[in-house]
């Protein structure tokens, strides 16, 4: 069961495809900054490191079963400007489309933020839809909580996943799980061995686990305008692509509201509240703990963790897809 991985990332898709039993024999990441990370844990994937729009489809392999990717969620975000097409990253899912219909594998699965389902942006969504009709494929997309398949946090996600037409399958994704996982059940092992970094250089290797550091510095007003502390019987806040917003540790009591949009930290307990580690942040996304990020600057460590799809959720959709397609 042959894929081909587009707008990889730090590989989260991918992951949970490999353990379904899938392999990636190509992949395609612009970023420069990720480029290490997917090699050292793919080290048999070729990986092509060019903006999409500049890669002929002659140039990707022909025996394949499945495209996956996340094509790029800014431009869709609602914590951004919400521009759609009219941003130009917004229109790179269509390079994803223009890929599908060469290649015209088995399925297809894409992954977005939950943005994309807001109003301002329906035309693109029917677009989306029409063209992978077009192209011959029983295709839909859901609104998934990541908390509902053994992730634990709340993280919401859309999925548009296809079955080309001439196999008379359609993709049902199975039941949510009845127990959820909590961050107790992820990083408790963790709680006392994280390192602060100074100016948030890592620190290659002197940590009990790899990538186990965490950001240091203050917090913004915007970070400060709402609770930001998860306890340990609860699932985590979304994490996020960036090291500035990660969550804080479920050690330290949830914050206190001062007034509208303000919040603080408990008085005398203010040494309680540090940032979630690189590594609990992708214990919470399910890396494996020998996944390796490399990075020079904790930025772009949190950035890679916080763009993934959840490794478990990836296993679970890959998981049905092989039994629809391929028992």
């Amino acid at each position: 069961m042959k894929i081909i991985s587009l707008f990889s990332g730090a590989g989260g898709l991918d992951i949970g495809f490999y353990k379904a039993g899938f392999q990636t024999i190509w992949a395609n990441e612009f970023d420069s900054k990720i480029w290490d990370t997917f090699e050292h844990n793919f080290p048999n994937v070729y990986l092509e490191k060019k903006d999409i729009r500049k890669i002929h489809c002659s140039d990707i392999p022909n025996d394949i079963d499945g495209i996956i990717g996340g094509p790029p969620c800014q431009s869709f975000s609602e914590a951004g400007k919400g521009l759609g097409e009219k941003d130009s990253r917004g229109k790179l899912f269509f390079e994803y489309v223009r890929i599908l219909q060469d290649k015209n594998p088995k399925f297809f699965v894409a992954e977005n933020v939950s943005g994309i389902l807001h109003n301002k942006h329906k035309q693109t969504l029917d677009k989306l839809i029409k063209e992978f009709n077009l192209l011959n494929y029983d295709a839909s997309f859901q609104l998934l909580n990541a908390n509902d398949y053994d992730v634990p946090q709340d993280r919401k996600r859309v999925f548009f996943i296809g079955y080309r037409k001439d196999l008379n399958k359609k993709f049902n994704l199975p039941c949510p799980r009845h127990k959820k996982l909590l961050l107790k059940n992820v990083i408790w092992d963790l709680k006392d061995n994280a390192v602060e970094t100074k100016h948030n250089k890592p620190l290659n290797g002197s940590c009990y686990l790899a990538n186990h550091e965490y950001m240091s510095g203050g917090f913004s007003p915007i970070y400060m305008s709402r609770n930001r502390v998860r306890s340990w019987n609860e699932p985590s806040f979304t994490i996020q692509a960036s090291g500035r917003h990660a969550p804080i540790h479920p050690q330290a009591p949830k914050m206190e509201k001062v007034k509208k949009d303000v919040m603080k930290f408990v008085q005398g307990k203010e040494n309680m509240y540090r940032r979630l580690s690189v590594r609990e942040c992708a214990r919470i996304q399910t890396f494996p703990d020998d996944y390796e990020f490399l990075y020079n600057n904790l930025y772009d460590g949190y950035k890679m963790v916080g763009n993934a799809v959840p490794i478990n959720l990836s296993y679970i959709i890959a998981e049905q897809i092989k039994q629809d397609l391929f028992t």
